[in-house]
Order: C-alpha cells, then sequence, then structure tokens
C-alpha cells in the first residue's frame, strides 16, 4: 500500500498574483511635495530671466577660453539679439544716438546693458504667464530645478573665479601708476579712486580675490553649494555696495551675481533661519539631489562637473598670470622708466620759463610703459603719446593716436642714471630739454609702508608719515 502524500498545513501557499503596474507618480514615490501656485510661477519667472541672462551676457562666455587680449563677445551684441534690443531701445526709450557695442555692453551700465534687462524681462514676464496657463496643472518643477540649478552653480562660479583670480593677480586694480601718483586728487573719478585705494593695497585686494575664488570652488561641488552662495553672496554685496558708492560701471552685473547666490540659497532659506536666528536643528539638505538613478551615471557626472572646476582654474590662472606678466606688475620697465623734471627747455632756441600760461611747456616726462608716455604740462594736465626707443642708435620717436601721419624724433643722452637730455623735432619745432630723474619713493603713498605701531599726534595733518 502506497503512501498518500498529504499537504502539511506549513506548506500551504497564497496563489501567486501577476506584478501589478505601478501607477503612482514617481514624485510622490520620492516624497517631493506639490508646489503651492506662488512657488510655481516664481520658478518658471526666474529659470525664464535668469536663464536669458546667463545665456546673453559674459555668464556664459566666461566658461569658455579667452586668450590674452581677446574676449569673446556677450550674445546680446551680435545677431539675431543685437537688431531687436536696438530697435526697442529707439522705438520704446526713443534713444536716438547710436547704442555702444562693446564686447561686454550687455553686462555694463550703459544704455544698450539697461535696455536689455528690459528685453529680459518683459520676455520672462509673458513667458511666464504663457507657461503658468498652458501647465498649471504641473505638481512642481523638482526635475526641472535640479537641472537648472546646476547651470546656475557653474555660471555663478565662472565669475567668481574669473573676477577673484583678477584681484589674485593683481591686474584688475594694479598698483597707481607714475602718472596717477602725479594727478591732482581732485581731478579724479570715484571710479579711478576706488581703483587706486585697491591697488595702493595689493594684500587687501588678493585677499578679496580669495574669498571669491573660494566662493566659486565651493560652488562647484553639490554639497557645499550653500555655503559657497553664501560666500559668494557676501562678496557680491560688498561689490554692488562699493558699485553704487562709487559710481563703477557694473552695477547691473554685480546686481545680477547677487540674484544668482539668491536663488541657490533661496531652498535653503527656512533652516538657514531655523539654524542661526532661531536657535534650533535643521534638517539635512534637501537640494543635494543625484542627477541620474544609476550610480555610475552621477559619478559621471560629479567627475564632469570636478573637471570642468579644474578648466575654469587652469583657464584664469593661464590668462592672468600672462596679462600680470607682460601688462601689469610684472611687465617689463621701459629703458626710461621713471618721472623726470624738465628743468630746461627751450624751442626753436628760445629758453621757455615754466610758466604757468604757457600750454607749450612741459613739467615733466612720464615713462612708465614701454609703448607710450605721458608729457605732464605746467598746468598739471596730461599729453598722452605712443612711444618707441631705440637704445642702441639712442632714439625716440612719439606717435598720437589723433593723427596716424604725425611724429616726433628725439635722440637722448644719459650723462648720469638721473639725468636725461632730449634733442629733436616735435610739430616743426626744434626743441631741448634737460631732465632729471624723480625718487619715486618720495612718495609718501609708496615708501609708508605698514606699521604695527603708529605714534600718531593729537591732530592728523596730510604729511603724517
Amino acid at each position: 500500500m502506497s503512501p498518500q502524500l498529504e499537504m502539511s498545513p506549513q506548506l500551504e501557499t497564497e496563489p501567486i498574483q501577476p506584478p501589478q503596474l505601478q501607477t503612482e507618480p514617481i514624485q510622490r514615490q520620492l516624497n517631493i511635495p506639490r508646489w503651492n501656485p506662488v512657488l510655481r510661477i516664481a520658478f518658471r519667472f526666474w529659470l525664464v530671466y535668469l536663464g536669458l541672462y546667463c545665456l546673453t551676457t559674459q555668464i556664459i562666455t566666461s566658461l569658455f577660453y579667452a586668450s590674452e587680449g581677446v574676449d569673446l563677445p556677450d550674445p546680446a551684441t551680435v545677431w539675431p539679439l543685437r537688431p531687436v534690443i536696438v530697435w526697442i531701445a529707439a522705438h520704446i526709450f526713443h534713444v536716438n544716438a547710436p547704442l555702444g557695442f562693446g564686447s561686454n555692453s550687455a553686462s555694463g551700465d550703459d544704455t544698450f546693458g539697461w535696455v536689455t534687462a528690459f528685453c529680459l524681462l518683459m520676455i520672462a514676464t509673458v513667458a511666464t504667464v504663457v507657461w503658468s496657463l498652458l501647465d498649471r496643472d504641473r505638481e512642481n518643477y523638482a526635475e526641472l530645478h535640479k537641472w537648472f540649478r546646476l547651470f546656475v552653480r557653474f555660471g555663478l562660479a565662472g565669475q567668481m573665479i574669473t573676477y577673484g583670480f583678477v584681484k589674485i593677480f593683481l591686474v584688475q586694480m594694479p598698483y597707481p601708476s607714475l602718472t596717477r601718483l602725479l594727478q591732482p586728487f581732485g581731478t579724479i573719478s570715484p571710479m579711478s579712486l576706488l581703483w587706486n585705494s585697491m591697488g595702493a593695497a595689493p594684500s587687501y585686494e588678493i585677499f578679496c580675490g580669495c574669498a571669491e575664488v573660494v566662493g566659486g570652488l565651493l560652488l562647484i561641488f553639490p554639497r557645499t553649494t550653500t555655503f559657497g552662495a553664501l560666500i559668494s553672496l557676501a562678496d557680491m554685496t560688498q561689490v554692488v555696495v562699493l558699485d553704487l558708492s562709487y559710481d563703477v560701471p557694473v552695477k547691473l552685473f554685480a546686481f545680477h551675481l547677487m540674484l544668482l547666490s539668491c536663488f541657490l540659497l533661496a531652498p535653503d532659506v527656512p533652516r538657514l533661519v531655523r539654524f542661526l536666528l532661531l536657535n534650533r536643528a535643521a534638517e539635512p539638505s534637501t537640494q543635494v539631489q543625484q542627477l541620474f538613478r544609476g550610480a555610475r551615471a552621477n559619478r559621471i557626472a560629479l567627475a564632469a562637473q570636478m573637471i570642468l572646476g579644474l578648466w575654469l582654474l587652469g583657464m584664469n590662472c593661464h590668462l592672468y598670470w600672462g596679462i600680470w606678466s607682460t601688462q601689469a606688475g610684472g611687465r617689463p620697465l621701459p629703458a626710461l622708466y621713471g618721472i623726470w623734471e624738465v628743468r630746461q627747455m627751450s624751442i626753436d632756441e628760445q629758453p621757455r620759463p615754466p610758466l604757468l600760461t604757457d600750454s607749450t611747456r612741459w613739467r615733466r616726462a612720464i615713462f612708465d610703459f614701454s609703448d607710450r608716455m605721458v608729457f605732464q604740462r605746467t598746468d598739471e594736465s596730461f599729453a598722452p603719446y605712443g612711444d618707441s626707443v631705440n637704445l642702441p642708435d639712442r632714439t625716440l620717436t612719439l606717435t598720437t593716436s589723433a593723427d596716424k601721419n604725425w611724429t616726433a624724433n628725439f635722440t637722448f643722452q644719459r650723462p648720469a642714471g638721473d639725468q636725461l637730455i632730449l634733442d629733436g623735432r616735435m610739430d616743426n619745432h626744434q626743441v631741448h630739454m634737460e631732465l632729471q630723474l624723480t625718487d619715486r619713493n618720495k612718495f609718501l603713498l609708496v615708501s609708508r609702508g605698514f606699521h604695527f605701531i603708529n605714534e600718531f599726534p593729537p591732530r592728523f595733518s596730510v604729511d603724517t608719515k
């Protein structure tokens, strides 16, 4: 008798059900809440406006290499945007004068830059209205925000790194030139005053540059973006205040860099307020999101971001080191470098005493750069010229940008290191000058230096050393 197989209660199983297709939206699976209407509308506006501003100004071009002396033009200054902006300036703002078209006109405070901003504002407003009508049932824009945030991060990082290195290499605000040391204070523009004040304090300029570079570097990494945006906002707040105070013509552009910093900070404002102001614990940021679903794809994306960051560092280091070496503090000094006092001067063998009423009598000759020099008149005004020095032949040739055919030719002698004699023809007149070199260290701005201990008298005087 064969045994009967009996089904054990423990072995009983439920019927296998066919797999059900998941119909729950992916956004809910990721626990992403529905955005309120105001937030959705605000995101649409700022995405269009800030996105267009980045794409039409130097923010996008600074991510690409520009060789020394060659700047990539702002996209707004070329076709097809340029004729549209010119038309709006003429027909809406009634600007009849020709608009300037510098390589960075859309990034400046000139009429073209302001009209460009107006155009982008109108486009963003109309686009927001249309977008809101056509896409009003959307729960949120978390996915789009993730990618636009990436774009804004690197757009802002590129500007912070660029403006940081131009200060670190002392290119943006170089040390006051010899001509600036002689220029009367009251004739200096507010912007020139700021530039020379910063340039006269290289350590502070380098410090400001380092702060901007640190902000840019932190923006490159997703986990440090909030910290980088905070530093960038602090940097740009100072820049905007200085631009407004000294009438620097990049107020509009610096303000938009502030807006980009605020856009990156906006999602974390509640956390920052809770932690910094309310002294409460803050939840981890929800903005550190993976760009892709696969781990391998995210590793590649992170590596690509780091490579782009290294590119920005290397490009700006190479560019501004080259400019510093050829045009700024590291440039070769001209053979006749210095401030030369004109002790004696004669024109057509007639002595010319240093009278304030004599506009043809030079008071000083300033040689600061290898391709140009400046004469200072007795009334303190300046006359710039292009120059070319031939040391073997001991000749000096002057040119002027006002007349390409104009030249003045001199021969020179150096009886001593601090003496110079010039003989030649200028404006069809025979000119003879005897000059004495001025010690640059006689200027208090140059020789004052730094002191930990300063013994000042009760009342400050202009010549306090």
